[in-house]
């Protein structure tokens, strides 16, 4: 099997994965990765995440043109603004998953730092993720939102939708995606029970040991 298709497959099996597992529902999701070639698998619009089929992933050049599978997702630009403005990111994931939206939601979100440090690992995943206002789905200002973050950020956390990661392949952007969303659900969970966060120093030992941007 070409390293195309092992992509193609691995793509299809995590967006899977992550609908069996109710992290994202319907037709609600999109999933992208860059191939070998400097190209981009793009999971098709109106698609749901049990059921891509691997040859109809939309399939982009290097130079950003559509020449194989389906027409895209709708909320391309979000992907497009992650790769133009972070070098290092291989992969893309935005899920609508019910406890980070719920998060968001609520009258107190932090818009710097959208997650509590309630456990290392989101702080080692994702560093800090950046809430933005709500959009209209489709609304090409979403891209426009985080590409006026410049790069610094590997997640965000739209309003009232759902988050969207950036990693450095697949795998790692989808196992950081389920931590936010594991992280939010705490939040909720925890939510006015005077919870034990993380202390300040606790968070800046683990940026410096495991290099967090």
């Amino acid at each position: 099997m070409s390293a195309d298709a092992k992509l193609r497959e691995h793509i299809c099996m995590l967006a899977k994965s992550m609908f069996d597992r109710g992290l994202t529902g319907g037709s609600t999701g999109n999933i992208s990765a860059r191939t070998s070639d400097g190209g981009l698998l793009v999971s098709p619009t109106g698609t749901s995440f049990g059921r891509l089929d691997p040859s109809r992933l939309s399939y982009f050049d290097a130079e950003g043109k559509l020449i194989g599978g389906d027409a895209p997702t709708k909320e391309m630009q979000l992907h497009s603004a992650f790769y133009e403005t972070r070098s290092s990111a291989g992969a893309v994931v935005h899920l609508h998953s019910c406890h980070s939206v719920a998060l968001s939601m609520m009258p107190d979100a932090n818009e710097d730092n959208f997650l509590p440090p309630l456990t290392p690992y989101a702080i080692m995943k994702l560093g800090k993720v950046k809430l933005l206002p709500f959009f209209m789905p489709g609304d090409p200002m979403m891209g426009e939102a985080v590409r006026g973050l410049a790069g610094k950020r590997s997640a965000v956390m739209l309003a009232n939708h759902g988050p969207v990661v950036a990693g450095k392949d697949v795998e790692a952007a989808c196992n950081a995606i389920e931590e936010l969303e594991d992280t939010a659900r705490l939040a909720m969970m925890t939510r006015h029970m005077n919870a034990k966060a993380l202390q300040n120093d606790d968070v800046k030992v683990l940026v410096t040991k495991f290099d967090v941007e």
